[in-house]
């Protein structure tokens, strides 16, 4: 299996090749593009098989733009998704895809990732925003994932599994694909103007509070934690998708981007308090001790305000004339803008 090819595109998979990957007779195959506009850092399918024990898998290979695919690869999340699957997965208590076979070029970063289909499952459109009641649910289950790794988060990044959110590999990147893509967006739309105040200041100030986002306690972090990347099944119970973010950090981190990105302002304005205490108490019932919460508060107004990143660098590889990347992006940065306001993150500068 070590020896099996990583196909550089979807046109080099085909029955033979994922006979080997799943160790089944595998007859036929046929790949269907999915998550457009969805997901940008990888490009992902659904491949209808003949033969076997399974209907289809999901199979993720390297971005089709080649911006998504340098922020990739310099990031190591490629490495990061496969790597979660191999040491991680079966300690989640979040239900993940099953990971049926992934490897990794450590020095490309070309990989191949392919995994159970959960197609069947409710999805929430990040557009639309997610409901209080689902949010609810993510959010106890976020506490669960980050309870799971309490100060237990060390050893994934000495394995290489995970990426610090100290790392240097941060503020030599993000001030270049930041500013790439600032202009960029900038272009295509109507910036806000807390957004075109606060931005210009955001690189310098970043360095700092990744420090601040690393210290200790910390846990592991999902990374990118967002209603894009949660499904839900009959009985509202979560299946987590995509990998290519995880990294030791503050647990506010995840929580943060969640409610900043993923629930409409009206809902966040409403109920981010409750949301944050809600969390609060899930970490200190698995187990979390008490102590290593009072800091909490202040690392989720970091990364609150960190997040203005992943509109602005993600755009790199998005295409504008796509309605709803558009929209992503839009809506993204209109939620910003109501956490800067209401949490006042600009005095964080």
């Amino acid at each position: 299996m070590d020896e099996l090819t990583i196909p550089s595109s979807i046109a080099d998979i085909d029955a033979s090749w994922m006979a080997a990957a799943l160790g089944q007779l595998i007859t036929g195959v046929n790949h269907e593009q999915i998550g457009e506009g969805v997901g940008v850092s990888s490009a992902v399918y659904r491949s209808t098989l003949e033969g076997g024990d399974l209907e289809s898998v999901v199979v993720k290979l390297p971005a089709l733009a080649e911006e998504a695919v340098f922020t990739s690869t310099v990031l190591r999340m490629y490495i990061r998704e496969v790597r979660f699957f191999e040491n991680l997965a079966s300690q989640s208590p979040i239900r993940v895809p099953a990971g049926y076979h992934g490897a990794v070029d450590l020095e490309t970063s070309q990989f191949v990732q392919v995994m159970e289909d959960m197609g069947s499952m409710r999805m929430v459109d990040q557009n639309e925003g997610m409901n209080i009641d689902d949010a609810q649910r993510a959010v106890d289950e976020l506490a669960a994932w980050h309870a799971t790794f309490w100060r237990k988060a060390d050893a994934p990044v000495d394995r290489g599994d995970v990426v610090c959110l100290s790392d240097p590999v941060y503020p030599a990147v993000l001030p270049m694909v930041f500013a790439e893509g600032w202009e960029k967006v900038n272009n295509a739309m109507d910036v806000d103007p807390v957004i075109a105040a606060v931005g210009p200041g955001w690189v310098d100030w970043m360095p700092s509070a990744l420090d601040r986002l690393s210290g200790v306690p910390n846990t592991i972090t999902h990374g990118d934690y967002r209603a894009d990347n949660i499904l839900f099944d009959d009985e509202g119970n979560v299946l987590l998708l995509d990998f290519q973010l995880t990294g030791r950090g503050s647990a506010s981190y995840d929580l943060a981007y969640f409610v900043t990105q993923s629930l409409a302002p009206d809902v966040a304005a409403t109920h981010e308090t409750a949301l944050f205490n809600r969390w609060l108490d899930g970490l200190i019932a698995a187990g979390v001790p008490e102590a290593d919460t009072t800091n909490l508060w202040d690392r989720y107004r970091d990364a609150a305000l960190f997040c203005l990143v992943y509109p602005i660098v993600a755009s790199r590889g998005m295409d504008f004339s796509d309605e709803r990347q558009y929209a992503l992006v839009h809506n993204m940065n209109t939620r910003f803008v109501r956490a800067v306001d209401q949490l006042h993150l600009a005095d964080l500068l």
